[in-house]
């Protein structure tokens, strides 16, 4: 719930005598004796760093923040409870519960928490992953402590009322369309789709036979099974770690528990392929990759820096990268090619991703897959390596320049591993990264297991086996 914004400007009342006269009084009650270049501001006492601190509650909460001496104050509740932990029965529940977010709870209704935002000026909002649901509550620091109430009513006081989730069935319908509108996000969906047999197969969207069907009985069952301090942690930044200790031993204590067992995700491989009459072909081919914070995970960083992440130069393209110039010499056609890393939990998924006119997708394809070969075959240098590492530790530093990648940041490794490590330790498990692994990752893609995705008109689309 992003409160609307206004623009005061007060106005001063009387005439221009009355606003000199006020001045020259100014000026009388404080003689200037001394030049104001002469002055100088009193220096005020430097605020001490700190680190990020970090504790797990005895309810299983993990409470981690950081005091920047921010005037902002941003607070998040991490949930593991994405689309993967959705069962056959309530498939798309996450879906609707992130549009829920902001309904009438058991301690406030809708109406007062949109006032309640709005009054200080803040913002209450929610987004969803595969992996996790996030609660965010942004505002100034002297008003966190109304803000924080809001947060926990709507993370761990649901009440869902039928006609209030009915009301919630246009806004899913018109999710579903802006993302089929979108052939990339089509083409990611589809690939776990038939990547995996469970889990990580769900998709983000409620699926087309469940829309105006989740109840509001499947959604308080879903939170009562993942909403529990077991699975939370609560991030702050400009906010005292003793004050978050508060909220997390008194009002998140309601939800104590470790929640529903989580069940892993079983890669297995396949194709699904959709047929239209779109010009240009959208083709992802990948094979399971690394787990999330593995080292393995971070060698398929680094390949995929190596073969092409995108364009670094703003509109521009990635005219160095090695599946650019591979599939130069395979076509003269327009193409666009990428490489895609994705890691989770307890998988990954590491592929090429193609955009191709559809009478040269097939040669897009097949140079795109051969350029990842001739990694694994040994065509690359340190020199290779050195750039790529260098592009992933400049992205990562990046990232966590601003206040909400930084709250990303420490709010997934609080949640994965109820500990933080601070950016030197992950720029040192990047540099670790040899040439040996990143030829060994490549390895993996090219023996492995594929599973491809693409929609467009297929006609000359290789399938999966046939490349």
């Amino acid at each position: 719930m992003q409160p609307e914004g206004h623009l005061w400007t007060p106005r001063c009342v009387g005439s221009k005598q009355h606003l000199k006269r006020c001045y020259a009084a100014a000026r009388r009650s404080e003689a200037l004796t001394e030049p104001v270049a002469a002055r100088r501001p009193s220096a005020a006492a430097p605020t001490p760093p700190q680190n990020v601190q970090v504790s797990r509650l005895p309810n299983g909460l993990v409470i981690a923040s950081l005091e920047n001496y921010s005037p902002m104050s941003s607070v998040s509740v991490f949930v593991k409870a994405g689309s993967r932990y959705e069962a056959v029965e309530n498939q798309g529940v996450t879906h609707v519960l992130r549009l829920a977010a902001n309904l009438t709870t058991k301690g406030a209704s809708a109406f007062k928490i949109c006032r309640g935002v709005e009054a200080v000026g803040g913002s209450l909002s929610v987004t969803s992953s595969r992996e996790s649901m996030v609660y965010t509550a942004d505002c100034l620091r002297d008003d966190l402590d109304s803000l924080l109430g809001f947060l926990v009513n709507v993370t761990t006081a649901q009440e869902f009322r039928p006609w209030e989730v009915d009301d919630l069935t246009s806004r899913v319908k018109i999710d579903r369309a802006l993302a089929q509108q979108c052939p990339q996000i089509g083409v990611i969906e589809k690939l776990h789709e038939a990547a995996y047999k469970n889990a990580l197969s769900n998709s983000l969207y409620c699926p087309d036979y469940m829309v105006g069907r989740v109840s509001c009985q499947q959604l308080q069952s879903f939170v009562e099974d993942n909403f529990t301090t077991g699975r939370m942690a609560l991030v702050g930044l400009g906010v005292k770690h003793s004050i978050l200790r508060q909220v997390g031993e008194g009002l998140l204590s309601v939800r104590s528990g470790a929640g529903a067992p989580v069940v892993k995700s079983v890669y297995r491989g396949g194709e699904l392929r959709v047929q239209n009459n779109d010009d240009l072909v959208h083709a992802l081919i990948a094979s399971e990759g690394g787990v999330m914070g593995s080292a393995e995970a971070n060698a398929f960083s680094v390949l995929q820096r190596i073969l092409g992440a995108g364009p670094h130069v703003k509109r521009g393209s990635s005219l160095t990268s090695k599946l650019s110039q591979g599939i130069a010499k395979a076509t003269t056609q327009p193409f666009d090619a990428t490489a895609f890393n994705a890691s989770y939990s307890d998988s990954g998924l590491f592929g090429v991703y193609t955009i191709a006119q559809a009478d040269s997708a097939g040669e897009v394809i097949r140079a795109a897959i051969a350029q990842v070969r001739g990694v694994a075959e040994g065509s690359v240098s340190e020199a290779d390596i050195t750039r790529a590492k260098n592009q992933v530790k400049a992205e990562y530093l990046m990232s966590i320049e601003s206040s909400e990648g930084l709250l990303e940041e420490i709010g997934a490794q609080a949640l994965a591993s109820g500990a933080y490590h601070v950016p030197d330790t992950v720029l040192q498990a990047i540099d670790a990264v040899t040439l040996n692994d990143v030829v060994k990752a490549a390895n993996k893609f090219v023996d492995g297991k594929k599973t491809m995705a693409a929609s467009g008109h297929l006609i000359n689309t290789p399938f999966v086996d046939e490349v």
